[in-house]
């Protein structure tokens, strides 16, 4: 079928599929930490293209096109659900769905123990890719000096679907989000891509041998095991939009997403709330000028306004009672997704859309990774740590029902013996405000060597920064050994983190511990940090601040 195609500062162009992904290690305007931000511009490309953020703010971005991908996810795995075991005999919606591995780092991170009823959470990474692989995705992005280039995964968003299915809980992380991409391996033509030197942005990953990169990625900044990736083509996102009737958004004084150099959107509303389908959802969708600062982190504000507004319509609109509507949006579905091996059938899709719905929109919290500005990109910051940590241990974000942590699972591969265990310690007390604090790595050495771990070192050279103390260990075979350091110090199994920054087993003495020989872990605060911009998935009654730049009357 045709499908709509809209010129302005933002995309939703499809996947490149695994056969089809080019070569390359990254698109020069996707950089690392230096040269302009990635993002978007009006016209049609190059550096004609880029655009100021409205107001005066921050930096603008020059790369255009990005969008909200988890709309077409939600869309997919309900709409699927929704469709009933009636559309499971289609067995040609299977070849629709293409393949990718799950990880393709060395690391891995252990999944969560069961509780008592023997669930455990289910964690799915939601990724966009910016591929201009194909005419309809040309026509979709624009951008025709990107056409082939490396892909860049440009929207992430982290699904955790509680243990007990009663809450969900989705994390975004910003594109230009500063990580370092671990070494992964091409799945298919076994080309390995060395671990970053430093940071660089997390949209990167994709272009290093697939979404399995990016799974790999944020394992390891997270340390939250990922059961699932989807990756999404935008291409009928807006025949899905017009299936359900439209999806109702708010704008607090009237708006035009267009300056005068033509840049923006084109997005025209009224003050109030209106449906928006087909070509207008998708402009809503990659709108940035108009909103707020003009910055990604609003419009990734009004995409979590949709996708609440969007789950609620699905789960209320009697249109998808429509069978060939359902037929339609069934192929369109799986058409647009790319999953790891764990969800490549129909029927595999269908149950994780059953497990979905289990959750009321009142119990699904959406949040943005905490971040600050470094130059023109972003890090996590303190914040970040605590959201990534409630995540883990499966703690609501919306703050109801009872804070049950998972606990910790133990490593099956036994510790050596404690005179065997090598141990470097270092000195991470350093903090934003306070010096590190003198001699900390010898005295907790000198303490390990006390209670048997005769060959704990103190690495006097190295004086990181830790707001808790935390032991690595670089390998599966050294968990043990970690856990058996930390039980010896009183340090929670929960700061024991496998990480490839690490070549042994190493203790990071953390600003939580400047003094004294016995370590006592500070209190754990559960409450989401207001940092993560939280919005509540069952809010009718949010609206997007327009920039006056913007309005017109």
């Amino acid at each position: 079928m045709t499908r709509n195609s809209v010129q302005g500062e933002d995309t939703l162009p499809p996947v490149v599929r695994p056969r089809q992904r080019p070569d390359g290690d990254g698109r020069p305007a996707g950089g690392g930490t230096g040269g302009a931000p990635a993002g978007d511009g009006g016209g049609t490309g190059g550096s004609g293209g880029a655009e100021g953020y409205a107001g005066g703010g921050r930096p603008a971005s020059r790369r255009r096109h990005r969008a909200l991908r988890w709309t077409a996810v939600t869309l997919a795995v309900l709409i699927l659900g929704a469709a009933g075991s009636g559309y499971l005999y289609y067995r040609h919606l299977n070849g629709n769905i293409e393949k990718d591995p799950l990880n393709l780092g060395d690391s891995k991170v252990a999944a969560p123990t069961p509780n008592a009823a023997g669930q455990v959470p289910l964690n799915i990474l939601v990724i966009g890719s910016d591929a201009r692989d194909s005419r309809e995705n040309q026509e979709l992005g624009g951008a025709r000096e990107t056409f082939g280039a490396t892909p860049l995964a440009d929207v992430q968003m982290l699904v955790h679907l509680s243990a007990d299915r009663s809450n969900m809980s989705v994390v975004s992380m910003p594109r230009d989000t500063l990580v370092q991409i671990p070494k992964c391996t091409d799945p298919d033509d076994g080309k390995v891509y060395p671990a970053s030197q430093g940071r660089v942005m997390t949209n990167q990953s994709l272009g290093h041998g697939g979404p399995g990169c990016t799974v790999a990625t944020w394992q390891e900044l997270t340390g939250i095991h990922i059961d699932h990736f989807v990756m999404v083509d935008f291409a009928g996102v807006v025949s899905m939009a017009d299936a359900v009737g439209g999806v109702p958004v708010c704008v607090d004084a009237n708006i035009h997403s267009r300056d005068a150099k033509g840049h923006g959107s084109g997005l025209k509303l009224a003050k109030g709330t209106h449906p928006v389908k087909g070509e207008q959802a998708l402009q809503w969708l990659r709108t940035r000028y108009g909103f707020e600062d003009g910055s990604d982190l609003a419009r990734a504000k009004a995409q979590h306004m949709y996708m609440s507004a969007m789950v609620r319509q699905l789960r209320e609109n009697a249109t998808l009672s429509n069978p060939n509507k359902l037929r339609r949006l069934a192929e369109e579905a799986t058409e647009a997704l790319t999953v790891d091996p764990g969800l490549d059938t129909v029927k595999k899709l269908y149950d994780l859309s059953t497990e979905l719905r289990k959750v009321k929109p009142e119990r699904i919290t959406m949040t943005t990774m905490p971040n600050r500005y470094v130059g023109a990109r972003v890090e996590p910051t303190e914040d970040a740590e605590r959201l990534f940590r409630m995540v883990r241990e499966d703690i609501p974000l919306d703050g109801k029902g009872a804070k049950k942590k998972t606990p910790q699972r133990e490593s099956e591969d036994p510790a050596a013996a404690d005179g065997e265990i090598a141990v470097q310690v270092r000195n991470g007390t350093r903090t934003d405000v306070l010096a590190p604090a003198s001699g900390r790595a010898a005295t907790v050495a000198g303490l390990l060597a006390r209670k048997g771990f005769t060959q704990a070192v103190a690495d006097l050279a190295a004086s990181p920064s830790e707001a808790r103390t935390v032991v690595r260990f670089p390998s599966a075979e050294l968990e043990g050994d970690a856990q058996r350091v930390a039980a010896a110090l009183g340090i929670p199994l929960g700061s024991v983190k496998r990480s490839t920054d690490v070549s042994g087993v190493t203790l990071v003495v953390g600003a939580d511990w400047r003094e004294g020989t016995d370590y006592r872990a500070p209190g754990s605060d559960d409450r989401t940090p207001e940092t993560a911009d939280a919005l509540n998935g069952a809010d009718d009654t949010a609206c997007m601040h327009v920039n006056p730049a913007f309005t017109w009357s």
